[in-house]
């Protein structure tokens, strides 16, 4: 194999030739305590950067066996140094044109996700770290001495400081695997406990503005009802006490700025584990759980939404309906039917982003407008079913109609963004009252919808075996330069899952969806494919490229729901 000597040679050899001649440093490059691989190198400076990796044995990196023991423990290990080595870089621009000399690498955020930015092979140690680096040039001209500075200076500093368990913090690694211990541990317990989810006194829920999820400084640390807490005792931590909302039907209400939207975007995010210091660290939520909300102008595919939505005045069938262009009411009728396909078993609610003649009818409404003549069920008279006979709590944030205190198991109300469990406060005033003749708890005709039919697939896309991607933010991508809008969907944390995403669009288009296979289908294939051979199984070329991350088969769904191709 050739050294970092022979790299060293070659680079000084091709200085101030054009630029293309960087084309002979691919390969890979035995430096002391590592190899250096140059994967894919860019056409000029102005082009994406080049990709690169560095591999470390698992005997050189030293890192304990027990790290990698399980899925868990192995994705802190690979967040925890990844955090490093993005630290360990240089920040801000080279010198020369175009991108040259930056460094480019995975930087995480608050929630911790498997990257393919980093990897750690379970069975020997094996370390290998991705990224991108804009090889140096003077206008179209190679800058040879600039990139052996990167590569024999500022890489090998990067790389010895962050991904050797002999010059890391290692109490603070220590402590990244316990904490994934712990919240590993009480997702494990919410099923056996009748839980849905769980939120740990002197947790942090607010964050620190509408475009950061850092911890809000000063916030009040949330502190659960007597009526509503459990005790859980963890592998590390031991007992701790916090709130346990029961699967059911749980209703937050509370004043206006009290913290009921706060809370129920922490137990949104509480799907995925969370960095510490982060505040929510032990807010965790059912995995499956799903965020719903109206989505006006968005697309349906194909779905059944009768069991909130039939008899419609131009005679369209809902139960195999579709539209470019759904309303609130019909957009959310079909987010919670995507929903039960994707197998949520936790629905999450906030009254402020759902259409309103969905949730509720008011008497008065209901005597004008009647039975016969309104096509909708409300969400209201479809709830106690959704849970009794499909198994799907809802978590509900309410503030101006009083309708689904009928409905609820449980109620909290956020006061001063502390909440309180006024269930039975509740359950003893209507006790005294009669149920209101809006307040259908139980229409007619529940059943499930129907999942089991054939997906449909642009048979035009089929015919080339590359089609484009590229991520336009956290929430959108283009696929052969058509957008696909996921500006509903909350739960996306993180612009590389939107990559991954646009990945697995492009990956299924091309090799499951035949037109004959259901969505569950095609999707439960994906899901079992990325679980056996990795993310690395959506990448068209020669190498694993940086800049993908896990996402749950629920955002898959809801993908391939938006896509109107």
């Amino acid at each position: 194999m050739k050294t970092d000597s022979d790299l060293k040679k070659l680079l000084l050899s091709i200085d101030r030739r054009s630029y293309p001649a960087y084309t002979e440093t691919r390969g890979t490059w035995r430096f002391p305590r590592c190899l250096l691989s140059i994967d894919h190198v860019q056409g000029d400076p102005f082009a994406s950067p080049s990709h690169v990796s560095i591999r470390i044995s698992g005997k050189q990196a030293g890192f304990p066996e027990e790290y990698r023991k399980n899925l868990c423990r192995r994705t802190a290990l690979e967040d925890h140094l990844l955090r490093l080595f993005a630290r360990a870089l240089p920040r801000g621009g080279g010198n020369g044109s175009g991108k040259s000399g930056q460094v480019f690498s995975s930087r995480p955020g608050q929630e911790v996700f498997s990257r393919t930015a980093l990897n750690i092979r379970p069975e020997d140690g094996e370390l290998t770290v991705r990224f991108e680096v804009g090889f140096p040039a003077f206008g179209r001209s190679i800058n040879a001495q600039e990139l052996i500075r990167i590569l024999f200076e500022v890489l090998p500093r990067a790389v010895e400081s962050s991904l050797y368990y002999a010059n890391i913090d290692r109490k603070r690694l220590e402590e990244a695997i316990f904490l994934a211990d712990d919240q590993e541990a009480v997702r494990s317990m919410l099923p056996e406990l009748g839980l849905c989810a769980f939120v740990a006194d002197g947790s942090v829920l607010p964050r620190e503005s509408g475009v950061s999820q850092l911890p809000m400084k000063g916030a009040i640390p949330f502190r659960s009802p007597a009526e509503s807490a459990v005790t859980l005792h963890l592998p590390h931590r031991g007992h701790v006490r916090g709130l346990g909302i029961r699967t059911g039907v749980t209703l937050i209400v509370g004043g206006g700025y009290h913290g009921k939207s706060t809370l129920l975007q922490a137990l949104e995010r509480g799907v995925y584990n969370h960095i510490a210091g982060d505040g929510r660290e032990l807010v965790i939520t059912s995995r499956d759980a799903m965020k719903i909300r109206a989505e006006d102008g968005r697309a349906i595919k194909n779905k059944d939404i009768s069991l909130f939505i039939r008899n419609l005045p131009n005679g369209a069938d809902t139960t195999h309906f579709s539209t470019e262009d759904a309303s609130g009411s019909t957009s959310q009728a079909a987010a919670v039917s995507e929903a039960m396909e994707a197998k949520t078993s936790l629905l999450l609610i906030d009254e402020d982003t759902s259409a309103t003649n969905f949730m509720v009818r008011d008497r008065l409404m209901a005597r004008i407008v009647l039975p016969g003549e309104e096509p909708i069920t409300p969400f209201l008279s479809r709830i106690r079913d959704l849970y009794e006979k499909s198994g799907i709590s809802t978590i509900l944030v309410a503030g101006s109609s009083g309708a689904y205190f009928y409905a609820a198991d449980t109620i909290l109300q956020m006061d001063r963004y502390v909440p309180k469990d006024i269930t039975k406060r509740v359950k003893d005033v209507l006790a005294g009252e009669s149920v209101p003749e809006e307040v259908l708890l139980r229409a007619a005709d529940y059943a499930l919808p129907d999942t089991d039919r054939p997906y449909r697939i642009n048979s035009a896309l089929r015919k080339t075996d590359r089609l484009k991607i590229k991520t336009l933010s956290v929430d959108s991508f283009l696929i052969d330069h058509d957008e696909v809008n996921l500006r509903g969907l909350s739960q996306i944390a993180d612009r590389e899952q939107t990559q991954t995403l646009a990945a697995i669009l492009r990956y299924m288009e091309l090799h499951l969806l035949d037109g004959k296979k259901s969505l569950s289908r095609a999707v439960s294939e994906m899901t079992e494919l990325l679980a056996e051979k990795g993310l690395e199984v959506l990448f068209d070329g020669s190498y694993a490229a940086n800049g993908l991350c896990e996402v749950r088969p629920q955002e898959i769904f809801c993908t391939l729901n938006r896509y109107r191709k």
